[in-house]
């Protein structure tokens, strides 16, 4: 039997700290330029405060990009443009640096955390860091049977917990969260329509490498097919992501709860972020405060979970990239907030006064 409690983490969860907020808004009411003026941002640096029960906010200096890789077998089926069992040829990409999300995490200073939970190849082909919590090799047929055993499950979902303590032990104070998969958006569309009770038309989308009218109809046969196997354990989410999710998205949804528990923000990608995120969601109301909705990927399955759990995406530039791009773009922004919450002066009460301090050469 198993002694993971998932209920645990309603009760190890809290809210970012309500009353911090209250005092960065009142900070905000007090700086030089017009509340409001600065649109968004304003609210970023106000939940950033709250997340990290700072006013002022402290800047962000040690964000990390996490991916959980793995492939599907419901890809067998043609639901996706790259082929079934590819998704490793992606991960070697990201490693030597040549794909998009590579380029941006250089830029930006970023360092990049792969993490193999179920990828189609032999489990020595990537480094012991990237390998060492893999589950097993590809996910099952979701339309036909279950992607995990229960033990699979099990262990994957530790898996992103214990990936999610690593990364808050050693200082990250960020994590922008996605994915390298073939299949994937699939398994995630399974989940999102499960979770909000809608048709599998609803969900179905292109991917990040758009798919033509057939393997659309494909896609949406799969993920009707799959439905019907994922909406009896709907009141097991653990079970839910063994019968119909695979073993990167059983530890996406571990690392998000955890990285909750830790008080780590999180800024979500693409659908399958999504997806895992509203799985979460279920299992504790109160993790959604703790993540940001980086992009808006175009997925329409994105857009239903994040519709369930009121987060707006931050950036909608059609980026379908997917691997944590887009949400890798957001990342200036938060960083941009944060130094216009901790940075800017305070007004003066009388002309030619002196700002009122707050040891802003702290922030500088």
């Amino acid at each position: 039997m198993s002694s993971l409690n998932l209920d645990d983490f309603t009760d190890l969860i809290e809210r970012p700290d309500g009353g911090v907020r209250r005092d960065a808004e009142a900070r905000r009411e007090r700086l030089v330029v017009p509340p409001g003026s600065l649109g968004r941002l304003d609210d970023l640096g106000e939940w950033l405060a709250a997340a990290q029960g700072s006013v002022p906010v402290r800047p962000v200096e040690r964000p990390r990009l996490v991916l959980f890789a793995g492939d599907h077998g419901v890809a067998e089926l043609g639901v996706s443009a790259r082929p079934a069992g590819s998704a490793a040829e992606l991960v070697r990409e990201i490693l030597a640096g040549g794909r998009p999300v590579a380029v941006l995490a250089r830029r930006l200073d970023v360092p990049v955390r792969v993490v193999d939970m179920a990828l189609d190849c032999a489990p020595d082909a990537f480094p012991a860091d990237v390998v060492r919590h893999r589950v097993r090799r590809g996910s099952g047929r979701i339309d036909v049977e279950d992607a995990l055993t229960p033990e699979e499950a099990e262990a994957a979902f530790r898996a992103g917990v214990a990936v999610a303590d690593e990364e808050a032990d050693s200082g990250t104070d960020l994590v922008v969260l996605g994915d390298v998969s073939v299949g994937g958006t699939t398994a995630a569309g399974v989940l999102v329509a499960a979770l909000c009770g809608t048709d599998a038309s609803v969900v179905t989308g292109r991917g990040g490498l758009a798919i033509d009218d057939l393997a659309w109809m494909r896609k949406c046969a799969a993920i009707r097919d799959a439905l019907r196997r994922a909406r009896p354990v709907l009141g097991d989410q653990l079970q839910l992501l063994a019968a119909v999710g695979g073993a990167d998205l059983a530890a996406m949804t571990g690392f998000l709860l955890q990285c909750a528990v830790r008080k780590v923000p999180v800024v979500l990608d693409g659908v399958v972020a999504a997806a895992c995120a509203l799985v979460g969601q279920r299992i504790a109301f109160r993790a959604p405060d703790w993540w940001l909705a980086g992009h808006s990927s175009g997925e329409p399955g994105q857009a239903k979970a994040l519709d369930r759990m009121a987060l707006e995406p931050l950036l909608d530039q059609g980026v379908r990239v997917g691997e944590g791009a887009g949400a890798l773009l957001a990342l200036p922004l938060v960083r941009a907030a944060a130094a216009l919450a901790a940075e800017l002066p305070e007004r003066t009460d009388e002309p030619g006064g002196e700002p009122v301090k707050d040891s802003l050469e702290d922030f500088t």
